[in-house]
């Protein structure tokens, strides 16, 4: 960032999380990148919704780097980790996020493309309620134990109701299921894009006081 143009709300920034394991993504269209917005959205949008994680990668940015953001996360008992510098294949769950959101939200915005703030959530929603690639799931799924109900859903005259006692046990076992079936299928997809990988590539080797030149990539 920043994101060009400013939108009509002030918006220049987006920040994000997505679970490593589910694939679920949480996004928000803001005016700065400041430590203070960061921590705001850590707590509002991810804490107080669906609870404190263990542990958070981010990237090297001064907003994640910055002493407020620290002791945040040591008073709430997370463990923070960084990405490797100038290396954004680390955290490449957010960059295939952002490739993917990129194209939608400028399919969706208007012309001058001042408004992509009020898609944010449209896309992220429709990121969040289709199978994912790598692990053959819904995000939305592995997070709720429920298929996402879409608008035209809510066309069907007839609603059920049960009351099952087992209900708890049987959620419990099926989102168990679930996230075996995702893990194997992340530990697949991440042997594919290893070996795909090191199929091109070679180690350089190198010697005491030799001139390394770095490219950064982001």
């Amino acid at each position: 960032g920043p994101i060009r143009p400013t939108t009509k709300h002030g918006n220049k920034y987006i920040i994000l999380l997505t679970d490593v394991l589910s694939k679920f993504v949480i996004t928000k269209a803001v005016r700065d990148c400041t430590a203070s917005t960061a921590a705001q959205f850590l707590t509002e949008e991810v804490i107080l919704k669906y609870g404190t994680p263990k542990c958070i990668l981010t990237d090297n940015g001064t907003h994640f780097t910055a002493t407020m953001m620290t002791e945040l996360f040591k008073k709430i008992g997370i463990t923070h980790l960084y990405s490797t510098p100038y290396h954004p294949m680390t955290n490449g769950q957010i960059e295939r996020f952002n490739a993917t959101m990129d194209a939608k939200i400028a399919a969706l915005s208007n012309e001058k493309r001042t408004n992509w703030d009020e898609q944010l959530p449209f896309v992220t929603f429709n990121y969040n309620t289709t199978i994912h690639k790598t692990t053959g799931q819904i995000p939305f799924e592995l997070i709720y134990g429920r298929s996402p109900i879409l608008p035209f859903d809510q066309q069907q005259p007839l609603v059920t109701l049960s009351q099952d006692p087992e209900y708890k046990s049987k959620l419990n076992q099926y989102l168990l299921t679930l996230t075996e079936q995702t893990k194997v299928k992340i530990l697949e997809q991440q042997r594919k894009y290893k070996d795909r990988y090191d199929r091109y590539r070679t180690d350089p080797t190198y010697k005491v006081d030799d001139l390394v030149l770095i490219k950064t990539l982001n």
